[in-house]
């Protein structure tokens, strides 16, 4: 944001690693304009699946993770549809170039601290005071819905879209409601 010159702006999170966006806005409010959140573990109750979890195995997880075909089978088990082969293949590309992308996948699971991560996210929002949009996909089988609405209770400006039909990856699953929500909430006034 730096090298782009950019002093405030408007951040959209998604997912696991939207996490790292989230700890970013709690450091940095001055910053953050808006705040959009799909389908991400923002409170205790958020847990990391076993799917997820082996990826971190030793051993285990060094192997999965090499795998270009992980790809498929976590973006279409997230949503419980089927992904064209040429977007999957945007996805596999960095699998098939070279391995530190798995191996970076391995480390970055291994360290994720969830718990830690999502303690902090609930105590950090309690006082936020920046618009906040979650929008969330109802058939995520892995971050369900009460998760969004308990967010949205304790945060002070928050604003709690369903997506119907859609997963844990809405910009895979369904783009055109993931865009309908987005756009609606960052037009408005502050």
């Amino acid at each position: 944001m730096q090298a782009l010159e950019l002093d405030h702006y408007s951040l959209v999170v998604q997912g696991f690693l939207g996490t790292v966006g989230l700890q970013y806005a709690l450091r940095h409010p001055e910053r953050i304009e808006r705040l959009a959140i799909f389908n991400a573990p923002i409170t205790s109750a958020a847990k990391l699946p076993w799917k997820m979890q082996q990826l971190g195995i030793p051993l285990v997880g060094e192997m999965i993770t090499q795998d270009p075909l992980l790809v498929d089978r976590t973006l279409e088990g997230g949503g419980g549809y089927r992904v064209e082969d040429a977007d999957l293949d945007v996805y596999r590309r960095p699998f098939l170039q070279t391995s530190d992308s798995g191996r970076a996948l391995f480390a970055t699971v291994q360290n994720l601290q969830l718990k830690q991560i999502t303690a902090e996210i609930e105590a950090g929002f309690r006082d936020w005071k920046k618009p906040v949009l979650v929008a969330w996909g109802d058939r995520d089988p892995w971050l369900p819905m009460a998760i969004a609405e308990s967010f949205t209770q304790l945060v002070p400006d928050a604003e709690l879209v369903k997506l119907e039909e859609v997963g844990h990856y809405p910009q895979e699953d369904w783009h055109e409601k993931v865009n309908d929500a987005l756009l609606s909430f960052l037009r408005r006034q502050l």
